[in-house]
């Protein structure tokens, strides 16, 4: 799913929420350049958008995690990755390819994966 991501109005960050619901960070640390990740931290759910970038990267305004803004790849530690999204331009506008959303499981479908190990 291509979701717009509509004009920075000078803005270097700021989120779009997808029809579904979910909510996606989307950075433009230099002009021609955008970058868009989930809205939270994978860590401990801090708003991303809040962070500090430079150098390639996303700080998280919480605890300080470092994510590479191409890879999602964690600075910090192995146990995180921050998802990325790609993004392409389409007649001066610019779009996250977001994916579709999760399908939404029942709760014996939830318990019967978490039983799985999944």
């Amino acid at each position: 799913m291509l979701l717009a991501l509509g004009d920075p109005a000078g803005r270097t960050a700021w989120t779009v929420s997808s029809p579904d619901g979910r909510e996606f960070a989307v950075f433009r640390p230099d002009a021609g350049v955008v970058r868009v990740t989930d809205a939270g931290c994978p860590h401990r759910g801090g708003p991303m958008v809040e962070g500090r970038v430079a150098d390639g990267e996303v700080r998280c305004p919480w605890h300080w995690y470092r994510f590479d803004l191409d890879t999602g790849e964690c600075r910090t530690t192995d146990a995180h990755r921050l998802a990325v999204y790609p993004v392409v331009e389409r007649d001066g506008a610019w779009f996250a390819d977001v994916g579709e959303p999760a399908p939404v499981l029942s709760w014996s479908e939830r318990l019967r994966a978490h039983a799985r190990g999944d």
